[in-house]
């Protein structure tokens, strides 16, 4: 249980500035409703309620800063959002962006950041996040692999199988000592290593840190496509 005499202070960076291609709309599918509610709702409403999360950073579009704030922060009261910024063309631009609006607090210890297209995160998973955090300094939300995973070379020929035992899908939120993630993304902005795909690899390869795995949920899918968010209107 956390209390609050012993709480390090947490912000959370919520990524929704991705274009979702795959969703096959002209909305962008941060904004597409589900159940009546923009799909980042949902996320941001947990982030809300949590205990254990302080302020959140919304990192947005090229030119939505204004609909956010008006459509999205203020209509729904999400008051912990201390700032909304601007992402870049991939996502890792968009969470070095995020990351440079809260590196300047000094009193945050920790920064988790989320896919703002997963909407069923709970406040399970970030009370994991903040435990596992405080010893480890790095971790990442996942879970075990259902389905035996096949590594395939360049033709798509099956060359290896491996224990499903150690196979874990990887999630969000992403948790982070602040110091740690903020050096970990300016070594990367200033080099090349831009085949990066998620925050763990940067504090992995830049840093040398491991990063610890930490029980996530089944249902924390990410919304990508419309069967997606078919799936994602039943599980509400």
């Amino acid at each position: 249980m956390v209390t609050t005499k012993d709480k390090k202070r947490c912000v959370a960076v919520v990524l929704a500035a991705g274009q979702g291609k795959r969703m096959g709309t002209t909305v962008q599918k941060q904004y597409i409703e589900l159940n009546g509610k923009p799909l980042i709702y949902y996320a941001l409403r947990t982030f809300q309620e949590s205990d254990i999360i302080d302020e959140m950073v919304l990192v947005v579009g090229k030119g939505q800063i204004s609909y956010a704030e008006h459509e999205i922060v203020e209509k729904y009261g999400f008051s912990k959002v201390r700032a909304i910024v601007e992402g870049g063309k991939e996502r890792y631009d968009s969470v070095w962006q995020g990351l440079k609006a809260v590196a300047s607090d000094e009193e945050a210890s920790y920064i988790f950041i989320h896919d703002g297209a997963r909407p069923f995160v709970d406040n399970g998973i970030l009370k994991r996040g903040y435990e596992t955090v405080k010893r480890f300094r790095a971790c990442v939300a996942g879970m075990p692999s259902k389905d035996t995973i096949k590594v395939v070379d360049d033709e798509g020929f099956a060359v290896n199988t491996p224990d499903r035992k150690y196979v874990w899908v990887i999630q969000t939120p992403q948790v982070f000592e602040k110091t740690l993630i903020v050096e970990a993304y300016s070594r990367l902005m200033e080099g090349e290593h831009r085949d990066v795909t998620d925050d763990a690899m940067a504090v992995e390869r830049m840093m040398k840190v491991p990063v610890k795995m930490f029980e996530g949920s089944y249902q924390n899918v990410k919304i990508t496509t419309p069967e997606d968010l078919e799936i994602a209107e039943v599980l509400l």
